[in-house]
């Protein structure tokens, strides 16, 4: 079954990440039962949800809504406010099968915090897509560089964000500034990292900011989600769906949710 991937230490270490939420393939028996998230707010970041098998339906109180499957990804951008929802599409609900997405929180620097909020869908023929040599794998970009291959997105800080595919003994290297946080997040197989730590399925390994490359080898096929990012050095004061930088602003925002300015979105 899924889990919720918080990591007490993330908003610190991988800044300007502040919340992994990652659900590994799981198989779901058909239904004819809505499963996933009701109507609920957010301010002050970004979500970004990848589906790596499965599909999820998603609608927001701007209006925009959509669904993505394998290989897609869903960037809102909540900033001043929104409401959203996000079921497992009504097909793939009634049919079943493997589920398989991570969802990412990304903090937005202060002067964006209270931009109008936004979504964008990225679709799996949009993204970057880089073959490694020595037909070691794959690498998506779907936010940032690699190799000189851009992604689609257009975050509001300089991020990196890839889907990894490694063959068995296959190799990938990334070049990360050294004052970007790096984490890695293990979603299959084994993998060794700079020749000496070993990670293996649903381990988050980040690094201490001390290198500008890091190397990844596979033992058996593997499958990782890198994400990379310069930190936005200001102040985090997050509760609940809420992230911004003062306990006034939280409040605010609380006030602002009970006053409607959020939007209306039924379920």
């Amino acid at each position: 079954m899924g889990f919720m991937s918080a990591y007490p230490e993330l908003a610190d270490a991988l800044n300007p990440f502040l919340l992994l939420d990652y659900h590994p393939p799981y198989i779901y028996a058909p239904t004819a039962h809505r499963r996933g998230v009701g109507p609920h707010p957010h301010r002050g970041f970004e979500t970004v949800t990848l589906a790596f098998e499965g599909s999820v339906a998603h609608h927001d109180s701007t209006g925009n809504g959509g669904v993505i499957g394998p290989g897609d990804a869903q960037w809102m951008t909540a900033a001043s406010g929104i409401l959203h929802k996000e079921y497992h599409e009504a097909e793939f609900g009634r049919r079943g099968g493997t589920f398989h997405m991570a969802q990412i929180w990304v903090n937005l620097p202060r002067a964006n915090k209270m931009d109008p909020p936004a979504y964008n869908a990225l679709k799996a023929d949009e993204m970057g897509l880089v073959t490694l040599p020595d037909y070691s794998g794959t690498v998506r970009v779907i936010a940032g560089e690699y190799e000189g291959v851009r992604g689609p997105a257009k975050p509001f800080s300089p991020i990196a964000m890839y889907d990894v595919i490694l063959a068995s003994n296959g190799e990938a290297s990334f070049s990360v500034p050294s004052e970007h946080n790096l984490g890695i997040l293990v979603m299959k197989g084994e993998v060794t990292i700079n020749g000496e730590q070993q990670a293996s399925a649903n381990e988050l390994i980040h690094f201490a900011n001390e290198g500008e490359r890091v190397s990844v080898k596979a033992g058996p096929a593997s499958r990782l989600l890198v994400l990379a990012g310069e930190p936005i050095r200001e102040p985090i004061v997050q509760y609940g769906p809420f992230v911004m930088n003062s306990e006034r602003e939280i409040k605010e925002a609380f006030r602002d949710f009970s006053l409607g300015k959020f939007g209306e979105l039924a379920d």
